[in-house]
């Protein structure tokens, strides 16, 4: 690895190589603790354009299609992945509010939220379980993961579409009235009342 394109063409062999993306520190590891930030903006240049792209989503680059041929290439696995009204409208409140409980989710769309819409979310990968609110009854928080952020091609959430508009509107304030509700709740609030009638499901 004397020459600079050696250099390169590894960082690009373990990019190809990687089954996810893969964040510029885990690079430099598989390659001797080489300083590889260099060789990725290169390669992002030299793909920039092609039908294969290198993109950088938060602290991950990965390979992708180039998005103005992402139609061509589309799988039948895609049609499984078609979300309910109620599976989008969880998704996108845990991506403006994250990290956000259920009960803040339900909170926030007014109507109970079946377990398993937040279960389909999880199985899309992109969904993860952050953690547990330090609040009574510790409901489990939820937030979204780097496969959401490259599935919608996002660096980071500020990427959101009309994010700034709706903050300036206030609706991205912290949801304190659901986070009262949660603190009144018995240890088991997470548990729910049947569902009513017409509620919507994953």
């Amino acid at each position: 690895m004397n020459r600079p394109d050696d250099l390169v063409r590894a960082v690009e062999a373990a990019l190809f190589a990687a089954e996810a993306p893969i964040s510029e520190a885990e690079i430099s590891a598989h390659l001797g603790g080489a300083a590889v930030r260099d060789a990725l903006e290169e390669l992002a240049a030299h793909y920039e354009g092609r039908g294969v792209e290198l993109v950088q989503r938060g602290k991950l680059w990965h390979f992708q299609t180039a998005p103005d041929l992402a139609h061509l290439l589309r799988r039948e696995r895609e049609e499984s992945r078609r979300l309910s009204r109620a599976a989008t409208e969880v998704l996108a409140i845990v991506a403006y509010h994250e990290p956000v409980s259920r009960a803040e989710i339900e909170a926030i769309r007014g109507v109970q939220t079946a377990k398993g819409t937040l279960d389909v979310l999880m199985e899309a990968g992109w969904v993860r379980i952050a953690g547990r609110r330090e609040v009574p009854g510790r409901p489990v928080i939820y937030a979204t993961t780097p496969d959401f952020l490259t599935h919608f091609g996002l660096e980071s959430r500020r990427d959101l579409p009309g994010i700034d508009e709706l903050r300036a509107a206030g609706l991205l304030d912290p949801v304190e009235d659901a986070l009262a509700a949660a603190m009144e709740e018995p240890p088991d609030g997470e548990s729910q009342a049947p569902l009513a009638s017409g509620e919507e499901s994953a």
